[in-house]
């Protein structure tokens, strides 16, 4: 039986991988905003299902969900709430002038998010292109999309990227799956394990299995 991490990275569609994602992006914003600057990014799923993510609002009527933090000197606290978005005639206050601090957090944010988003779609593109699992045109097209929209377009970062999604294709592979599922076993309480085999069966699953993103 596959370990429920497992079961969650295998397909992007899913509910239960839905919720690891927008996991993943709450640690993401925690890790990559430094200190009294708030980021905001919007992250949103058109209706072919294709995954958008921009620093500005979404387009008028698209209902989208607000990612940001805000830093102080002690804590970070990261938050996620839902936004549509308003047209330009709203009582709506005019947004406030964005710093050049505000500015480069954003930005690093976004590549960073985005960044994710493509590994993913392009390990999901080369994995249900592969022949090994069941899939359609639509899903195809809609990951294609996704990955046109979040890669990058600099072949030095786009090779990166590629490479990135390789090690997910290999992380999430059965071999991977099975040895993950092994040290699970291991470390069970109540488990007979020689230490020697179990820093063993971590060193392989670190080395081999683990994740670029998640």
């Amino acid at each position: 039986m596959e370990h429920p991490i497992d079961l969650a990275r295998r397909d992007g569609l899913n509910g239960r991988c839905r919720r690891a994602l927008l996991i993943g992006t709450a640690f993401l914003l925690a890790t990559f905003v430094t200190p009294a600057i708030h980021a905001q990014v919007y992250r949103w799923v058109d209706e072919n299902g294709v995954i958008h993510l921009s620093s500005e609002k979404p387009p008028a009527g698209v209902k989208a969900e607000r990612l940001d933090i805000k830093t102080s000197s002690t804590a970070r606290r990261p938050s996620t709430s839902s936004t549509s978005g308003r047209s330009s005639g709203s009582n709506q206050p005019p947004p406030k002038p964005v710093s050049p601090e505000q500015a480069a957090a954003r930005a690093q944010l976004l590549g960073q998010l985005q960044t994710r988003e493509c590994v993913i779609a392009l390990e999901a593109l080369e994995r249900k292109t592969g022949g090994t699992e069941p899939t359609s045109a639509t899903e195809i097209r809609r990951l294609k999309q996704t990955a046109d929209l979040n890669c990058s377009d600099d072949p030095v970062l786009r090779r990166e990227q590629e490479e990135m999604a390789a090690k997910l294709r290999v992380a999430n592979s059965p071999d991977c799956v099975e040895a993950r599922n092994r040290l699970w076993e291991m470390m069970a309480p109540g488990s007979t394990t020689p230490k020697d085999t179990l820093r063993s069966q971590q060193a392989f699953v670190d080395g081999h299995c683990t994740a670029p993103v998640r």
